[in-house]
């Protein structure tokens, strides 16, 4: 009890310290004629995410951590996305956003180079934009926040590595055009190549982020590699796509490793046919995003270059059955 008594006393002292000094600074501020500046929001400052595929689970983390910044700063957001996966689609839609003059704009990518035009444009016209999960990074674009994607790749080379006894062949299917995916591709190879001298990477596949494309690019390799022992997939879809493919030949045992959490990628690791995925930090992306373009919309750090950093790892983590429950939480609400 005396104890207790001591740490009440303790904590009361540290307010009594706190209240004074805020009080003696505010006074300060007040004899000087300073006036501390606040970031407000209004709620007619509309900020847009743009994707592609808008019918994707993925989005969903990163639009709810986009609305719950926005909620912090009394601001307004809305979403576009391409219902298809489809460059000149996502180039007229960030046009008709741009036409619009939002407060900002956050987008995804979904080619590193072919969007510059149009992401410069809105810079050149005050209108902050930065990228998330996929980078255009030859662009105006302020800042990317997303994965690093070199080491997610790392990451599942090392899984899967471990999974077929550090010995086999092995395939890749990703979206070779995207730089997320170029990025997760190359450090997939280069960390088997250098680490694993007895795993074969025998080939690396375009399945479009597309199911079907999926499941039928890995029935080729199947058949073409009947000892295949692991499948990378660096994207949700074309995973789904490749577990389909594993349960239509229960004479293999192939170990498939995916990227990212939708129900039906978590449905396929508790059944065992996905081996593991990659989970990103979507939420963090989307939160931090909104952030950044607030903080840009002001004036004061528009002029300062500095401000904020050109770029935000927002992390990953390794989904198996040990933790999938975890993540099953998230689309059972």
């Amino acid at each position: 009890m005396k104890r207790l008594l001591y740490v009440y006393m303790f904590v009361f002292i540290l307010f009594g310290i706190y209240f004074y000094y805020s009080h003696l600074y505010n006074a300060l501020d007040d004899n000087n004629g300073m006036k501390r500046e606040r970031l407000q929001g209004a709620v007619n400052d509309e900020y847009v995410m743009v994707t592609f595929l808008a019918g994707m689970d993925y989005w969903k983390s990163a639009l709810k951590g986009f609305e719950d910044a926005a909620n912090e700063w009394n601001v307004s957001v809305a979403y576009r996305g391409g219902t298809q996966y489809d460059l000149h689609e996502q180039i007229t839609i960030l046009e008709q956003v741009i036409a619009k003059k939002p407060a900002g704009i956050a987008l995804s990518a979904i080619n590193p180079n072919n969007l510059n035009t149009t992401i410069d444009k809105a810079v050149e016209m005050g209108i902050p934009v930065v990228l998330f999960d996929s980078d255009a990074p030859l662009s105006k674009a302020s800042a990317f926040l997303g994965t690093n994607n070199y080491e997610a790749g790392v990451k599942a080379a090392g899984k899967l590595a471990s999974l077929i006894n550090k010995k086999g062949k092995v395939a890749v299917i990703t979206l070779p055009d995207q730089l997320n995916h170029q990025e997760r591709t190359k450090g997939f190879v280069e960390t088997i190549k250098s680490n694993y001298p007895n795993i074969e990477v025998v080939q690396v596949r375009n399945g479009e982020g597309d199911q079907l494309k999926s499941e039928k690019i890995a029935k080729e390799i199947i058949k073409k590699y009947p000892d295949i022992k692991g499948i990378f997939v660096t994207e949700a879809n074309g995973g789904v796509g490749v577990a389909d493919a594993a349960k239509d030949n229960k004479e293999i045992d192939v170990k498939i490793i995916s990227f990212d959490v939708d129900r039906k990628t978590l449905d396929n690791i508790e059944n065992g046919t996905i081996s593991a995925t990659i989970a990103q930090g979507t939420w963090n992306m989307g939160y931090w995003s909104m952030q950044f373009l607030f903080k840009l919309h002001q004036k004061d750090i528009i002029s300062d270059p500095h401000g904020l950093p050109p770029y935000v790892d927002t992390g990953i983590t390794i989904v198996t059955k040990d933790n999938v429950k975890e993540y099953y939480a998230e689309y059972t609400k």
